[in-house]
């Protein structure tokens, strides 16, 4: 089968490899039929997560049909459409049963494996553990290009953002950082009743690509951010503020906009400290989460995707094929000036 496979920092190739095949009972094989990719794997390739070594199979989210089952498999059959998520889960550690399986004992301490630990998704076939637990059915209403994002990006800004952030109906809430999984959180935030949502970002196009996702109010990142965030909220300040960015910069600016008793939701993957006023934040009863999303979240969403009140489509902004995947891979590192927000990459 032909795969991405990294070969060190800067340096990746969509080359010849062994077939995935079956290696535990609970296993599954899963062609891939769609796939995309995420800023992880940017970094991987940056050399900033060295866990991944050289021969490993990028990839950690995909839509495929199952060719070839493990004997202790029981809920899926060859011929299923399935979702492979970000995250696969054991489903009977201490962290599953607490409903955090990102912390799966069973496959690493870290449910994020696919593309890290194990071979991943941007290959014509996958090796799934632990399917049972892992795997989710795709419903016929539902597309791939639909469905890819519910792999890691939906989940992403919902369960780390949103849910992570409290938001409640009437809440005002700014979200820091309109990428993919920024806007991930302003296309979800409305399921909880948010009443203003303000995207915050130096991209243009990223902050009108908010308003369509349902933004109330866009404002550019700048000096003067912060006082027209405030000014759209009475003087007082947000009520969650979600971070989706990573930088020091960005989670400083969080930190400023949120009021009183309010919440900052940090989503970003964060590569150096951040230094915060925690002189000022004490006293204000600001709560700060942070965390790997879970995907827990899936079925929830796969429901309002189907439903038509999520659409997920809408993350899609480019289309390769996998003989087009240097080319993918080129346009979503330089995704400001290509207008990218996900691409999706199916086999032909």
């Amino acid at each position: 089968m032909k795969a991405l496979v990294y070969h060190g920092p800067g340096n990746k190739a969509w080359e010849d490899v062994p077939d995935a095949t079956i290696q535990e009972p609970t296993d599954v094989v899963v062609r891939v039929d769609t796939t995309t990719i995420c800023g992880t794997d940017l970094h991987i390739l940056h050399g900033d997560v060295p866990a991944v070594t050289d021969g490993r199979i990028l990839g950690h989210e995909a839509v495929g049909t199952i060719t070839e089952i493990g004997d202790a498999v029981r809920g899926f059959a060859v011929g299923d459409r399935v979702l492979v998520p970000a995250i696969t889960k054991c489903g009977r550690c201490d962290y599953c049963q607490r409903g955090m399986p990102s912390h799966c004992q069973t496959v690493g301490g870290i449910g994020w494996i696919f593309g890290h630990l194990v071979d991943g998704t941007q290959a014509e076939l996958v090796r799934v553990p632990y399917a049972d637990t892992s795997l989710y059915r795709v419903p016929g209403t539902v597309t791939d290009e639909q469905a890819i994002f519910l792999a890691d990006s939906l989940p992403t800004g919902y369960e780390v953002g949103v849910l992570a952030g409290n938001v409640r109906p009437g809440h005002t809430v700014a979200v820091v950082g309109t990428g993919a999984v920024g806007l991930a959180a302003v296309l979800t935030t409305g399921l909880w009743g948010a009443f203003r949502v303000i995207a915050v970002d130096t991209n243009k196009f990223r902050l009108q690509k908010a308003l369509e996702f349902g933004a109330t109010d866009a404002v550019e990142a700048g000096p003067g951010a912060v006082d027209e965030v405030r000014a759209l909220t009475d003087g007082l300040g947000v009520d969650v503020a979600i971070e989706a960015v990573g930088y020091p910069q960005t989670l400083r600016t969080a930190a400023a906009l949120v009021r009183p008793g309010g919440t900052i939701a940090n989503i970003g993957v964060h590569g150096v400290p951040v230094e915060l006023p925690m002189q000022e934040m004490w006293i204000q009863n600001v709560t700060l989460t942070m965390g790997l999303v879970d995907t827990v979240s899936i079925p929830t969403l796969l429901r309002m995707v189907a439903s038509g009140r999520i659409p997920a489509e809408k993350m899609g902004t480019h289309a390769f094929t996998f003989g087009q995947m240097d080319e993918a891979y080129d346009v979503f590192a330089n995704a400001a000036a290509n207008e990218a927000l996900k691409v999706v990459i199916t086999p032909s």
